[in-house]
């Protein structure tokens, strides 16, 4: 993404010394942009909830703890995201697992239901450390490492806790890395985190890509200059005013297929 940027910079300065014609230059970024598009990233993240890991079952325990009011789901997981980036804002931080928590507290108290905080966290993280993965998950996850990509998870959940949702899912053997915000303190999609992740793996952040459900997830990363690839599971939406991710499938398996084209 740098290189680009200064590509077209340089060009332009170009161009106004006669140096390039406007045909040129077009097919020189049209190039570099095939080329880039063409090559493997050096290193596959994986967000894990939802991307990986199915949350029908901990949905159902939510929606139980409100009454079965299945219709607030929605506005139980904008606001557990929100209160992290609040947190993150504020240079403080909690596990996800209680920030979801007091979320459900909150979004039952503005219902008129009363949860006490350790209802509200049997209910989040019990469920979340014991989800199972996607049907497809496993089976994509084989072809990538069979290929030869480095294979890193990168998640909000806590370092402990993504251990034992990939020891519930049998996960732990497909990875090369796990990688929590925990260890920076700052949650997804703050540029930090996606910086901090790619300094981790020693890798320049145009060589890393990020594989995530969630279009919060893939703005963050782009705004990052990182590569992403969207999985459009039921409910997932990319983000209008952020740059559209270089692939898009309605599954893992799809997006694995495609990674193993490039050269």
């Amino acid at each position: 993404m740098n290189s680009r940027r200064n590509f077209i910079k340089q060009s332009s300065t170009l161009l106004a010394l006669g140096g390039l014609s406007l045909n040129q230059f077009q097919q020189k970024e049209e190039n570099m942009q095939t080329e880039k598009n063409e090559n493997r990233p050096k290193v596959l993240f994986f967000d894990v909830n939802e991307t990986l890991l199915d949350l029908t079952a901990m949905r159902k325990n939510v929606a139980k703890a409100l009454n079965n009011r299945e219709d607030l789901l929605p506005l139980w997981f904008t606001t557990m995201l929100q209160y992290s980036l609040v947190m993150t804002s504020a240079r403080q931080y909690q596990d996800f697992g209680i920030i979801g928590a007091a979320a459900l507290q909150m979004v039952a108290a503005n219902q008129g239901i009363t949860i006490s905080a350790e209802e509200a966290k049997q209910a989040i993280v019990g469920p979340l450390r014991s989800l199972p993965p996607h049907p497809e998950v496993k089976s994509a996850l084989t072809k990538l490492k069979k290929a030869g990509f480095k294979l890193v998870s990168f998640t909000n959940s806590s370092n402990a806790g993504v251990k034992t949702q990939f020891t519930n899912a049998q996960l732990l053997d497909y990875f090369d890395e796990r990688l929590s915000v925990e260890d920076i303190g700052k949650y997804k999609p703050h540029a930090d985190a996606y910086d901090w992740a790619a300094r981790k793996m020693g890798v320049q952040p145009q060589d890393c890509m990020l594989i995530a459900a969630h279009g919060w997830d893939i703005a963050g990363a782009i705004w990052a200059n990182w590569r992403t690839a969207f999985i459009s599971r039921a409910g997932a939406q990319l983000f209008p005013l952020a740059p559209a991710p270089e692939l898009n499938e309605a599954n893992l398996d799809k997006i694995a297929n495609q990674l193993i084209k490039l050269k």
